[in-house]
């Protein structure tokens, strides 16, 4: 005769019991805040279709990080809006570059935060894809773009960076990039990889924060297929024995499957991007009084973490820390 159904219920039954027995828990350690940083001063310039997220001059950059990390964010990963872009996205890797500007800021008032750069070409170059075009145009030309990720790797580092995060979805990119750092002595200096990046239809509201969407085409002809599982498997394979350090899923919500299957087969940290339309979607819901904005993000990060993933970069970070401090459980 089977157990009475209720039996499964006991341990539901009072607040206490059911932190007592929760498999899988979230603190702001786990935590990553993404931010735009611009140039200018005094500046903290809304997205209109990012709700809660702003693009900031460097000195209201630390401004915004001193406050994350005062409520127990404990990393940012930086995304930069140059001053002018040109066809390679060159001054993504000076040395005065706006994120290179940030990282020193940063590191100077909050040296203990943990400061990932992004690694890419799609905000810096005037045609919005994500390195140097092929001869006719058509496409990325993958070698010469990762040699430029190489250099924007190292500037990146010789700025203060504690991770670099190719996000690009390049051939080679991770081993490149590793060979560069180590080589300029980084050897310190860790690789967070985009290892399973889908061409996804999530990442609109990021487009416009960061202007850089494409001036023409798509990303599909180096971002992954939403279809393909088993692929990422082998793009997070070849991205561990490449070298890289952490390994990242995005998006998250759509991709925890994929989640999933990594967690099972490595055994290295593994990081997940709770993206601009899924944050977008959260709040416009939200405001209109259709979900409990809190909840749904709570319970969206416990999935995220559920599924595998050690880090959990969003949008969301702030808010989700200050609910912990709060002492949220439900």
């Amino acid at each position: 005769m089977p157990f009475p159904a209720e039996r499964l219920r006991r341990l539901r039954r009072t607040p206490a019991l059911r932190r007592m027995v929760r498999e899988t828990r979230l603190t702001p350690d786990q935590l990553v805040l993404p931010l735009f940083v611009r140039p200018g001063q005094r500046i903290e310039e809304p997205v209109e279709s990012l709700p809660g997220v702003a693009r900031h001059s460097v000195d209201r950059l630390v401004e915004a990080c001193r406050a994350a990390a005062g409520e127990g964010v404990p990393a940012v990963l930086l995304f930069g809006l140059p001053e002018e872009k040109d066809a390679e996205g060159s001054s993504s890797w000076s040395a005065d570059g706006i994120v290179q500007r940030a990282i020193r800021a940063l590191k100077e008032a909050l040296p203990e935060l943990v400061v990932i750069a992004d690694a890419c070409f799609c905000e810096y170059t005037d045609h919005g894809h994500c390195g140097v075009l092929t001869a006719d145009g058509t496409g990325v030309d993958n070698d010469p773009t990762v040699a430029n990720l190489a250099r924007q790797a190292v500037s990146l580092a010789d700025a203060g960076a504690d991770l670099i995060a190719p996000s690009d979805m390049m051939d080679g990119r991770v081993a490149a990039i590793r060979r560069a750092l180590d080589g300029a002595g980084h050897q310190q200096v860790a690789i967070l990889s985009y290892a399973a990046k889908f061409a996804s239809a999530f990442y609109g509201p990021f487009r416009d924060a960061a202007d850089s969407a494409p001036a023409f085409g798509d990303r599909r002809g180096y971002q992954m297929d939403p279809a393909n599982r088993r692929e990422a498997r082998r793009e997070a394979a070849l991205d561990a024995a490449e070298g890289a350090d952490v390994l990242m899923v995005k998006p998250a919500l759509p991709y925890l499957d994929v989640l999933a299957d990594l967690r099972r087969e490595f055994d290295r940290p593994l990081a997940a991007y709770h993206v601009s339309g899924e944050w977008a979607m959260l709040r416009a819901a939200a405001e209109r009084g259709w979900i409990d904005g809190d909840r749904v993000l709570m319970e969206s990060l416990l999935a995220i973490r559920r599924a595998g993933a050690d880090w959990v970069i969003t949008y969301g970070a702030r808010d989700a820390a200050r609910l912990l401090a709060r002492g949220w459980s439900e």
